[in-house]
């Protein structure tokens, strides 16, 4: 079966919009998202608007900055001290990827880590790599576990999750938050022996490489549960480009109990728990 992440993630902006309405009126707080956009890329571009979009309809305030693509280092970062400093602001997150003259380090840092939300900050990292509450969590591998306990229930303990990708974006952070889950968590990656050996032990694999339909049916176990984060562009037999995942998706679906599909699986719900992480931070705003 598909788990259906547009769903889930309607479900979630439903609760949120409520959780807000509730804030404003109890603290007469409205949580703002800010996000800054350096330079011209379309996808980029695609992106903010969905995330502005999606941030009204939940009751929340969105600002876009744009900055050119010639803007240097030291500009973003006075526009980050600034926002910093702003108590109506309750979220940065500055789109990446950013131009090649910027350090992207060098942003996520300067970023508050009451105000990261998209949970990057070493603060933040740190936080929940030690398995401490009231961090800010990375938006793809939070919805990549509410999407695999949609399907297997709030108990993931003694599960084995496998993960095909080391990135401090997906592959790290989500190795952490599976840990604290009480999974058994195994990482792989480019340099990994017998990946699909390993890939065959998995009650829960989670596929976050970049690489179009990599994983085979014959690397998953009869039954397992498959998030696929991966988002590939290519070209199908009659010449039109398609979206497709990490996952074999044809040749995998009916061999699991469950997947995400590409499109529709896990990308609803980075940009719900982004969201959801300004709401948090709101809240700890208000205490």
């Amino acid at each position: 079966m598909d788990i259906d992440g547009k769903e889930i993630a309607q479900e979630l902006r439903a609760l949120l919009a409520k959780q807000v309405a509730k804030l404003k009126e109890e603290h007469n707080i409205i949580p703002k998202l800010v996000v800054i956009l350096v330079g011209e890329d379309p996808a980029s571009q695609v992106y903010v608007r969905n995330k502005a979009k999606q941030t009204q309809e939940v009751g929340m305030i969105s600002q876009e900055i744009r900055l050119p693509g010639t803007a240097k280092e030291n500009e973003l970062l006075e526009v980050i001290m600034r926002l910093n400093n702003d108590n109506s602001v309750h979220g940065i997150l500055v789109q990446l990827p950013l131009p090649y003259h910027i350090k992207e380090s060098a942003v996520i840092s300067a970023i508050s880590p009451e105000k990261d939300v998209d949970g990057f900050h070493a603060m933040n990292s740190g936080r929940l790599a030690n398995g401490e509450g009231g961090s800010l969590i990375p938006c793809t591998p939070q919805g990549c576990i509410i999407l695999a306990k949609s399907h297997l229930g709030d108990d993931l303990s003694g599960k084995h999750a496998v993960i095909i990708g080391r990135s401090n974006i997906v592959g790290k952070p989500v190795a952490a938050l599976l840990l604290n889950e009480s999974c058994t968590v195994t990482i792989t990656h480019s340099k990994t022996k017998n990946l699909a050996k390993i890939c065959q032990q998995a009650d829960i694999l989670i596929a976050a490489v970049g690489r179009a339909n990599f994983v085979q049916s014959e690397w998953i176990k009869e039954g397992a549960t498959v998030i696929d984060v991966g988002i590939n562009r290519i070209v199908d037999d009659s010449g039109k480009n398609k979206l497709v995942g990490d996952v074999d998706y044809e040749n995998v679906k009916n061999k699991v109990s469950a997947i995400t599909p590409v499109p529709g699986g896990v990308g609803p719900m980075t940009i719900v728990c982004l969201l959801k992480n300004t709401l948090q931070a709101a809240i700890k705003s208000a205490q």
